[in-house]
C-alpha cells in the first residue's frame, strides 16, 4: 500500500511535516483541528508539498528525514529545487567568516 509524505504551511508561517496512507483524509483532519496538536493551534494550514512512495514505511522514513532539515532545505524541496539541497546541508554549508577574527 502506498504512502505519502507531505508538508503543510501553517498560519504562523511554520511548516509541519507528516506522512499518511490516506492524504485527503489526513489533510481534512488537520483542517478540522483533529490532526496533530501542532497544526491544531496553527490553523488554517495549506498543503505545499506532497510526495508519494511505494509504502507508508518509506513515506515515514522521508518524513523523519525532512523533519530534521532546516527551513531553507524544506523550502528548496517545496520549490522543486533539489539542486539547492546539497549546498544547504550541514556538511555543505560554509558559515560566513566574520571580519576582524583570525
Amino acid at each position: 500500500m502506498s504512502g505519502f509524505m507531505y508538508i503543510l504551511r501553517c498560519a504562523d508561517d511554520s511548516y509541519y511535516v507528516g506522512s499518511t496512507r490516506n492524504l485527503e483524509a489526513r489533510i481534512s483532519q488537520h483542517m478540522d483541528g483533529v490532526g496533530a496538536a501542532y497544526t491544531r493551534r496553527r490553523r488554517p494550514v495549506t498543503l505545499v508539498f506532497v510526495e508519494e512512495f511505494d509504502t507508508v514505511a518509506e513515506a515515514y522514513e522521508m518524513e523523519k528525514r525532512v523533519q530534521g532539515w532546516s527551513r531553507a532545505k524544506r523550502e528548496a524541496l517545496i520549490d522543486g529545487a533539489p539542486e539547492r539541497l546539497p549546498g544547504l546541508s550541514k556538511r555543505g554549508y560554509r558559515r560566513p567568516t566574520t571580519s576582524g577574527r583570525d
